[in-house]
């Protein structure tokens, strides 16, 4: 029988893909055209947040913290990979999200799983000079050509069957047609992460970002518990890691919520985590999802290694709370 070995979250944040002089100065400009929203739920301006932001905001962002806060996420990054390393895993089933990369809005799943033997990512495009994000955002691709990386498909459809079984009504795909290709939510953890170990991963697809159909906090919940016991059903003998992509709280950092929610996961608090309130769950806030499903599928381990960092980057306290872990 399949076992469930160990479980992680990373944060897949572009912010992980930049430099330090784009945390101390490129984000400044970006930030001010990011979506954000209020407590409520509502959207509001960068201008918005800049009012409300405490008196001494400026002491979160001095350039001694800001490269502190670079140097210590490059850190837990390569932690990170030893640590899935570690695991000696067969396989590694990823709970990401999919921002219009492989689905748009005239069909856009709730819940999806990838069946497929293989998936491609794509080769690196040519960046204008000085487009310093979208440089950023390429280093999820390859550098040279696409690269097909192996899934496991066997595993994969146990899943759908469990899980419709178990009344989650996911969709399915076999392949990616056209110039289709993984989206960063599982790009950022094979360059950083699998790349030179082809561990074959099973991907799951959470719509965390895109009204109208976003499942509530609950709902992934209960989606992690039937993922552990169809994990648990799997009759073949494998080690199987589990791995919430992205997170948490941006583009506005709320490092109240980020704690509350770790210190959850680490009581095993999985009421508290069902009860969040989805208003709260907004823009790259949405991902936060991902971890209440992993979370949920490692309750029987325990939450071993966390590294949190608030990586503000500007006056409103804007930027990412920026996130790894492994319960084991």
């Amino acid at each position: 029988m399949a076992r469930l070995a160990a479980a992680f979250g990373s944060s897949h944040s572009v912010m992980l893909a930049a430099t330090l002089e784009d945390w101390l100065t490129g984000f400044r400009e970006s930030d001010l055209r990011m979506p954000y929203f209020d407590g409520e739920g509502r959207r509001c301006s960068y201008g918005d947040l800049l009012a409300r932001a405490p008196a001494d905001a400026a002491r979160h962002i001095t350039p001694e913290l800001i490269t502190a806060r670079f140097h210590e996420v490059q850190q837990a990054m390569q932690r990170m990979k030893a640590e899935i390393a570690s695991a000696k895993l067969d396989v590694l089933v990823v709970v990401g999200d999919d921002q219009y990369e492989l689905f748009r809005d005239e069909h856009m799943p709730a819940i999806a799983l990838y069946y497929g033997e293989t998936i491609r990512n794509a080769a690196r495009k040519p960046v204008a000079e000085g487009d310093w994000y979208r440089r950023a955002q390429m280093r999820r691709l390859e550098e040279e050509r696409e690269v097909e990386y192996p899934c496991h498909r066997r595993l994969a459809l146990h899943l759908i069957d469990a899980l419709i079984e178990r009344e989650f009504d996911v969709s399915a795909l076999s392949a990616l047609s056209g110039e289709q290709h993984e989206g960063h939510a599982y790009s950022f953890v094979h360059r950083w992460y699998l790349k030179d170990a082809p561990l074959p991963i099973v991907p799951i697809f959470l719509n965390t970002y895109n009204p109208p159909n976003a499942p509530l906090p609950k709902r992934c919940v209960r989606l992690g518990a039937a993922l552990e016991e169809a994990i648990a059903a799997y009759p073949e003998d494998l080690r199987v890691g589990v791995l919430a992509s992205g997170g948490l709280s941006h583009f506005a950092v709320d490092e109240p919520m980020d704690r509350a929610i770790l210190e959850a996961s680490r009581r095993k608090d999985h009421a508290f985590l069902a009860a969040l309130d989805p208003r709260k769950l907004k823009a790259g806030s949405s991902e936060i999802r991902n971890w209440l499903v992993v979370a949920r599928a490692a309750a029987e381990l325990d939450l071993s290694w966390v590294s949190y960092t608030p990586a503000y980057r500007t006056p409103a306290l804007t930027g990412t709370g920026l996130c790894f872990a492994r319960w084991s």
